[in-house]
């Protein structure tokens, strides 16, 4: 299958190897019947002058002379005829040899309109003549004049006259062809970029874009294409993005089931024992029946929390969630949690110090959020814990365990969980709640900690 530059090449070569035959041959009939009808009338000229020269001499006898110094003058054939067709003056030949010219094409054509013309071979010369005659008046009789010339003298001519025109246009034709050459090489190049440019989008690259101001159809096939690999290359980023949102969610999956699987996995363990030992064992005394009672309600508690900070943490993730903000006192707020806690550990203190601070937030929201960092200072702290307030942040400071900073750089993300004792972000969803509440809020939480030194989380509103 030829391409298209080639293509365009071999049409234009038929096309205008066409154009020079056609051409050379129209050009060659036009000026031929040009060249001719200029010796025709250059005759007739000629003709004119020779019957006004005669008609005034009214002399018969002086007219071989005269026909004779006049062929030689214009190089011409020059003869008279009379009424009958007789030759009475000839040029080139004896009148003796010459055979009566009445039946001559040109002679009747000059008897019946005045002037007459013929092209044939001669019968007294035997070459090939352009005839014209013309009729005049000589003391009342009526006479021909003729005038001829060879027709291959005019062929001689006009040879040279052809080949200068077959030159120029053959001279035309190559610059054309040149400029062809240059257009198609031009095509070829616009036709390779494009053709690369497809190939790259269907091999999945991204393509250069295309530019092309060379003519008006490529300027708008490259603005086209660049739009389509826009939209494919939209596509296919959109493509990648959900197939990493489901790899993602299908990860979540898994932690969610392992992290659950894990956490409900002691509090099963003890509600599954106790109830073994109650259902097994009737001998046992009231009071330790309403030990492993409060063993089995405390554990399935522990367990219905979990599922509580689940459904929280997938619901901070909806985006259509909206929150009322209204202003609170910090150290109300704080007033409530700590009684709340205080039930639980009753043997560390937790100091409040600083002025209190009024914020624009969702107490339920904010409370949980300040709930969890606080129990997760008692829980791993034996000593007390203080809490900061300030115009710009909000601190609750420990000297427990610490963070170490490989599990610094995790804890905020979503059922992370630390793989040795040394802090446990209980399911992998505290401190992913907490950062989320504050999110939404457009709060920040910073973490300082070292490890076996102690921590401080600093909310700033």
């Amino acid at each position: 299958m030829l391409k298209i530059h080639q293509l365009f090449l071999r049409t234009y070569l038929a096309i205008f190897i066409a154009i020079l035959i056609t051409l050379t041959l129209a050009t060659y009939f036009w000026a031929k019947n040009l060249y001719i009808n200029q010796i025709e009338k250059n005759l007739i000229q000629n003709l004119d002058t020779l019957a006004v020269v005669l008609e005034n001499s009214k002399d018969i006898n002086s007219l071989n002379s005269v026909v004779l110094n006049l062929s030689q003058v214009l190089a011409l054939r020059v003869s008279v005829i009379d009424e009958l067709g007789d030759v009475i003056a000839e040029s080139h030949k004896n009148l003796d040899d010459i055979k009566n010219h009445s039946n001559r094409v040109e002679i009747i054509e000059a008897k019946n309109i005045g002037i007459g013309k013929d092209t044939r071979v001669s019968e007294t010369l035997g070459k090939d003549l352009l005839y014209i005659a013309r009729k005049i008046e000589i003391d009342g009789k009526t006479y021909y004049i003729r005038m001829a010339d060879y027709t291959n003298k005019i062929t001689d001519n006009f040879k040279s006259l052809t080949i200068e025109i077959f030159i120029y246009i053959l001279l035309f034709l190559f610059l054309a062809f040149l400029a062809t050459y240059f257009i198609s090489l031009k095509i070829k190049k616009e036709t390779d970029l494009i053709l690369d440019f497809l190939k790259d989008i269907k091999n999945k690259k991204t393509p250069i874009p295309l530019k092309s101001n060379y003519t008006y159809e490529f300027y708008k096939i490259a603005k086209l294409l660049n739009k389509v690999s826009l939209k494919l290359s939209k596509r296919e980023q959109e493509k990648v993005k959900h197939t990493a949102k489901l790899t993602l969610a299908n990860r979540q999956k898994d932690d969610i089931i392992s992290a659950i699987s894990h956490e409900f996995k002691n509090p099963i363990a003890v509600i599954s024992g106790y109830s073994q030992t109650l259902i097994e064992d009737e001998n046992l005394s009231k009071d330790m029946k309403k030990k492993f009672l409060n063993k089995i309600f405390s554990n399935s508690n522990k367990m219905s929390q979990i599922i509580d900070k689940l459904r929280l943490a997938l619901k901070l993730q909806d985006s259509n969630n909206t929150i009322a903000l209204n202003k609170i006192s910090i150290k109300r707020v704080l007033e409530n949690i700590i009684s709340d806690l205080k039930v639980k550990y009753k043997n560390q203190d937790i100091n409040i110090l600083g002025e209190d601070k009024e914020i624009k937030a969702d107490e339920v929201l904010i409370s949980i959020a300040i709930t969890n960092l606080i129990e997760n200072a008692l829980k791993y702290s034996q000593d007390d814990i203080t809490i900061e307030i300030t115009d710009n942040y909000l601190a609750v400071i420990d000297k427990g365990i610490g963070i170490s900073k490989e599990n610094l750089e995790n804890i905020f993300k979503k059922y992370y969980r630390a793989n040795n004792n040394e802090w446990n972000n209980s399911l992998g969803l505290g401190l992913f709640i907490v950062k989320s509440i504050l999110t939404i809020h457009n709060f920040e939480l910073k973490i300082e900690s070292t490890l076996g030194v102690g921590s401080t989380f600093k909310i700033y509103y």
